[in-house]
């Protein structure tokens, strides 16, 4: 039996790993011995990850919650170490299989390679270049100790290549949030925003907002919105926000009859309002993702991206985080200018599939 951890730390995370552990269970069913363990390491507390969550995804329940929440950056990896490497001495694994680039990401491939387990890194290689965030210090450190790299784009390939890794560490495999995305899509319903609001398609914007340089300088904040309410016209702004984020607005007096400043919502309904929106505010890098496979306008309020390929190929455009850049891009929008969706290699929805062919291969080598 070839025994498989999965690391899940952050909601996320486990739109990366639904795919593979329906992959991992159609491989059993036609006799593969192959086994996982789904640990999450709880370091996201996220109050709408209850058993629908896990139910909407189709996946079971983790095995275990290591409840590493909360804490600075070096307090919440000291956790996840000491909890994560009791957790695998006392369930031994063949491969630890680590998603996309959250702290738990870093902490758990680190545990793995000091208990001389194997480290396969999905996601692995896309950088931003930007040390400020530290999610890409967790793609560095990762990625230096990873021994079977899952990769997203050509660009990533040869980040890795550049870096040292050998081409035969290396699968480019597609994108397994993507996977998720296509096999939920005939699932999305519509949340309670959307009749309260008496919202339809193409009649409103969404924005999402996270990332500590844009909503903790309070100035910057304020200035990006404001911006933001002056060049939508007339449409409604649906923005599904962090508690504390909502604190700061409200401190802010951030207050506008366009702008519905809402709960954060749960996968299917969250999608839904972006698959039928005019266009996408955001800073997350996921969300670029959903957007262009949805062939759905994006700006994206950062000064880089580590998914290029949304904007080559997709419907992402970056904006930067100068507030006055924003307006160029909204009349862009409603002059209906917009570019469209080109294909992205692998993108297909049978990213998971290649990913457990290979690690097969690989145990049969």
């Amino acid at each position: 039996m070839y025994n498989i951890t999965i690391i899940a730390g952050a909601r996320p995370n486990f739109m990366k790993i639904a795919p593979i552990i329906h992959a991992i269970e159609a491989a059993k069913q036609k006799g593969e011995t192959l086994n996982y363990r789904l640990v999450h390491t709880g370091q996201h507390y996220d109050q709408n990850m209850s058993g629908s969550f896990f139910e909407q995804l189709n996946i079971p329940e983790p095995h275990i919650n290591l409840e590493c929440s909360g804490g600075t950056q070096a307090e919440q990896t000291a956790a996840i170490l000491v909890s994560f490497e009791k957790e695998l001495m006392e369930n031994p694994a063949d491969l630890v299989l680590v998603v996309g680039d959250v702290t738990s990401t870093m902490a758990c491939a680190l545990v793995a390679q000091k208990l001389h387990t194997k480290v396969a890194h999905v996601e692995a290689g896309i950088r931003s270049n930007d040390w400020t965030m530290p999610e890409e210090i967790n793609r560095l450190v990762t990625d230096s100790i990873t021994n079977y790299f899952f990769t997203t784009s050509e660009l990533a390939n040869q980040n890795l290549l550049k870096s040292g890794v050998k081409e035969e560490q290396l699968f480019f495999v597609g994108n397994t949030m993507i996977d998720t995305l296509l096999k939920q899509k005939p699932n999305f319903k519509p949340p309670e925003v959307w009749k309260d609001l008496g919202l339809k398609p193409q009649g409103y914007i969404v924005m999402t907002l996270h990332r500590p340089a844009n909503v903790d300088e309070e100035g910057q904040l304020k200035a990006m919105i404001n911006e933001i309410i002056a060049n939508t016209r007339d449409l409604p702004l649906v923005f599904p926000v962090h508690p504390r984020t909502a604190k700061i607005l409200e401190r802010l007096k951030v207050i506008h009859p366009r702008l519905h400043m809402v709960a954060p919502l749960p996968y299917l309904e969250f999608n839904y309002l972006v698959q039928h929106a005019k266009a996408v505010i955001t800073d997350s890098g996921g969300i670029t993702e959903e957007t262009s496979v949805m062939n759905v306008p994006c700006m994206t309020l950062r000064d880089n991206t580590e998914r290029p390929e949304t904007i080559t190929l997709g419907t992402n455009e970056l904006v930067g985080t100068n507030p006055k850049a924003i307006k160029p891009y909204l009349e862009k929008l409603f002059n209906g200018d917009w570019k469209r969706y080109q294909t992205i290699p692998l993108w297909d929805g049978k990213t998971a599939y290649r990913i457990i062919t290979s690690i097969l291969n690989l145990t049969k080598k």
